[in-house]
């Protein structure tokens, strides 16, 4: 696209304040400026001071080269494998630093970061070609496009020559390390509201494509073709639905019209990938409202199919609403600084798959740990198909359904121990939730609440209280303790 120039809007015509800027931020921009390069604040830190919120994290754009930027930091590190980004730390947070890049290269954030170490591990072997999944093996080597030929430097000694930009048949970019001028880094960018510039230099705001009007007018628009664009990177349909659901905009009609058509692009998304947007809608202040947009766009179908499938056959069921009111306590906790647990909404958003498979199986199992434990496992297998969850978070989600029972039915001062259970807060959450909607006992939720609240010694006399009469579940043998038999006397 061709080169045009922003519109610059002066300082005294914006809200966007240094007050409301990180000083870490501040200092990188200005140790930039002062080395002599353009430095940027750029995308979402500007977008959400320009409508009054605060940042999650502020993100620099600059026309230095990433290993500069190293030499300017030593609190630097190089990451990224389809394209290099530095991370300047400043105790916990962190600075990312992206070299203005050509106008088809992936934009900024778009891949779960990746430390130096693992890049020079999988850099593979010479002529090996890789992409977020890993090395990419020969059947799957001969699906993409052969005819992009190595891109050249932008100016002698700026680029290694042997980067290559390289796409797919579905036309989503694999690796592109291709440097280039703020003019061509405006157009890689995805939405008109992410890709305004805040100039240090003179605290200016620079608008290439309108999205300060965008911005606005609460509307979320793509630059460029959008079938293009979602076929370059098929995250952007997640990345909308995402913000439709944080920011509360709009989502322009050319914008929104190909997704339905395209939304089968995600699953040759690599999970990983996947799994972190997936984190990004549920754990970040807005999961109630983008399961509303994710189901809504048909994109919930892609991302986790085995939950789709629970939902769309029990409309407005208990575990709908159980779902719905597990993400609500969630976004609550978010936006009172609380630390959330992927667990415990992996654990929210698979429990109507979990249910269904075990009332599959006969009643007189039901109760049992093995079909419990069971009914995880398959569960997490389902969505494992489309989003890669993590070994930990998977062994989590069982121990915490494996809890219930214990939860639900306290025997003596066994019970203590569950406190101490790194999982106890967890599944306590879950069994809160279950009595809400009368799929567990509130008296014995309430007995946990008042455990917790207990003295040491308060608890001893509850915990032996609730051991003299607790109930089983409907089905479940009693654990009666047999006494050996008397085996008769053998010859002498």
């Amino acid at each position: 696209m061709a080169p045009t120039p922003p519109r610059v809007i002066p300082r005294a015509e914006h809200i966007v304040s240094r007050s409301h800027i990180s000083p870490n931020a501040l200092r990188v921009l200005y140790r930039l400026r002062d080395a002599g390069f353009q430095a940027f604040l750029v995308g979402g830190c500007v977008r959400d001071l320009l409508l009054g919120l605060d940042p999650k994290d502020f993100d620099v754009a600059t026309d230095a080269l990433p290993e500069q930027v190293k030499r300017l930091f030593r609190n630097c590190r190089l990451v990224g494998r389809r394209f290099r980004l530095a991370h300047v730390f400043f105790g916990q947070e962190t600075i990312e630093v992206a070299t203005f890049r050509a106008s088809t290269a992936p934009s900024q954030g778009e891949e779960p970061e990746i430390e130096e170490e693992e890049v020079e591990e999988a850099e593979g072997e010479e002529g090996e070609i890789l992409d977020l999944g890993g090395p990419v093996t020969e059947p799957r080597a001969a699906r993409y496009e052969a005819t992009h030929a190595p891109v050249g430097v932008i100016q002698e000694g700026d680029l290694d020559p042997d980067a290559v930009r390289m796409f797919d048949e579905t036309g989503r970019i694999l690796r592109d390390n291709v440097y280039g001028t703020i003019n061509d880094d405006v157009w890689r960018r995805d939405f008109t509201a992410n890709s305004l510039y805040y100039n240090v230099a003179d605290f200016s705001i620079w608008d290439y494509v309108g999205g300060v009007e965008d911005i606005a007018a609460r509307r979320l628009r793509l630059i460029g073709d959008p079938e293009t664009r979602y076929r370059e990177d098929p995250v952007r349909m997640l990345r909308a639905a995402r913000f439709e659901a944080k920011l509360g905009f709009q989502i322009d009609p050319a914008t929104a019209e190909p997704i339905a058509r395209l939304r089968e692009l995600l699953g040759g998304v690599p999970p990983a990938r996947l799994f972190d947007e997936t984190l990004k809608l549920f754990l970040t202040g807005h999961g109630a409202r983008s399961l509303e947009v994710l189901r809504r766009r048909g994109l919930l179908t892609a991302l986790m199919p085995n939950v789709e499938a629970y939902l769309a056959r029990h409309p407005g069921s208990l575990v709908e609403k159980l779902l719905l009111k597990g993400l609500a306590n969630t976004d609550a906790r978010v936006g009172a600084g609380r630390p959330v647990a992927p667990t415990f909404l992996l654990s929210v958003l698979l429990y109507g798959p979990i249910a269904q498979i075990i009332e599959a199986m006969p009643p007189s199992r039901w109760h049992e740990l093995s079909a419990i434990l069971e009914a995880c496992d398959q569960a997490v297998r389902e969505a494992q198909t489309h989003i890669a969850i993590p070994k930990r978070l998977a062994l989590g989600v069982r121990e915490m359904f494996a809890m219930q029972p214990r939860l639900e039915y306290p025997r003596g001062r066994r019970a203590l121990r569950l406190l101490a259970h790194p999982k106890f807060r967890a599944g306590y959450d879950l069994l809160l939730l279950r009595a809400e909607f009368g799929m567990a006992s509130s008296d014995v939720a309430r007995w946990w609440t008042q455990l917790q609240e207990a003295s040491g010694e308060e608890r001893e006399r509850m915990a032996d209280a609730q051991g003299q009469g607790g109930e089983r579940p409907a089905g479940q043998k009693s654990r009666r303790r047999r006494r050996p038999r008397r085996r008769a006397p053998g010859p002498t």
